[in-house]
């Protein structure tokens, strides 16, 4: 059974429910002064106690989406990055598709390509920086009828939190049901999706920097990934071809990348993104001690201190709910007024920094960027 199945939560529940009504069974019989019996009322204790803890953390786990596997969870199994044999470094190697998945609730009556379009898990490699992670390509019905055929589509790079599974992006916020969706309804155009983890160098968070002595995140994330889907897709080239998006640590990258690469990304996309660098255990030392580095990496620094980008951003989130995101959003706003780069924002009076809340805006959030893609062509 899967981490995340309800099979594996019921069961630690009733473990849980069990151990408690064990407990107070058990508890009168426990109640002299002798070592066995302290150890007893101790032993009982700590069961209890773990138990519930782990329903607990299933629970987190489950409403979070932090880990999708028990491989992602333990650090085991093969689905972590890897690192590009060396003959590959400098060309562009093709996207490797492992496996075909289901396209989930889309109203289509039939699966096929043409209908509800094609899901495929996919190892994207870095030719430059020999990094390599997975993710998963979403193609649209579009790209597979007869009238479309010989046209290239607008990809969007979409980057989950830290330290979740690009899996997440399917299964918590189901990006191609809302793609599929909008696209049927005519309100955004036919387009790709790249389904991905914020850094392709786990279980490190390199929140997409350009490490130095280190992973080169943010030049995968901006040249090589979008080199290897051309070379394997029928993606544009050009103003409008690729747009980026994502939730938490994702939300961050996405508006970073598109602020230092207004060339490559048309726009972007942040849900309850934060604006500057984290650096706890899990990221190390990002910038090598320089601090001219970290500053740049403070995206209100840089609207201060540097020329802005003639981009469109849009920042979602929340009011209450979400720690501090509203204030930092407000300030970033702020700072943008009367310069090249356009902040838009959607904004909740109450959520969370959860998937309920980005599921909430992620249709009006992928409409506003298909209006900044070029069509297919």
């Amino acid at each position: 059974m899967g981490l995340t199945s309800h099979k594996v939560l019921a069961l630690s529940a009733l473990l849980s429910v069990l151990a408690v009504a064990g407990t107070v069974w058990v508890w009168p019989r426990l109640a002299g002064r002798g070592w066995r019996a302290v150890l007893g009322r101790l032993g009982t204790v700590v069961g209890t106690q773990l138990a519930v803890l782990c329903t607990l953390a299933l629970l987190a786990n489950n409403s979070f989406a932090f880990y999708s596997s028990w491989d992602d969870l333990l650090g085991t199994g093969d689905d972590g990055p890897v690192t590009i044999q060396n003959q590959l470094l400098g060309r562009t190697p093709a996207v490797q598709t492992l496996a075909a998945e289901n396209v989930r609730d889309t109203g289509a009556t039939g699966r096929a390509p043409e209908q509800v379009g094609r899901l495929e898990r996919v190892r994207l490699p870095g030719a430059s920086t020999g990094l390599a992670t997975e993710g998963y390509v979403y193609l649209p019905p579009q790209y597979f009828r007869p009238e479309y055929q010989g046209r290239r589509f607008p990809a969007v790079i979409a980057i989950t939190g830290f330290p979740g599974d690009a899996k997440n992006l399917v299964t918590k916020l189901n990006y191609p049901s809302v793609q599929f969706k909008l696209a049927e309804q005519g309100r955004a155009k036919p387009t790709v999706l790249v389904l991905m983890r914020p850094s392709p160098a786990m279980p490190r968070d390199t929140e997409c920097e350009d490490v130095p002595g280190g992973p080169q995140a943010d030049r995968y994330f901006s040249a090589d990934v979008p080199a290897a889907l051309r070379a394997s897709y029928r993606i544009a080239e050009g103003p409008g071809s690729l747009g980026v998006i994502g939730n938490s640590t994702g939300g961050y990258c996405a508006l970073k990348l598109a602020m230092r690469h207004p060339d490559v990304f048309a726009a972007a996309v942040s849900l309850s993104g934060y604006y500057k660098a984290a650096e706890d255990p899990t990221t190390g030392d990002l910038f090598g001690g320089d601090g001219a580095r970290r500053d740049q990496a403070d995206l209100e620094w840089r609207l201060a201190h540097l020329p802005a980008p003639a981009t469109a951003l849009l920042v979602g989130g929340s009011r209450e709910g979400d720690g501090d995101y509203y204030g930092q959003t407000e300030r970033f706003r702020a700072a943008a007024k009367g310069t090249p780069t356009k902040v838009s924002a959607i904004t909740l009076d109450s959520g969370g920094h959860n998937f309920t809340t980005w599921s909430r805006m992620l249709p009006a959030s992928l409409g506003w960027l298909a209006g900044h893609l070029a069509d297919p062509s």
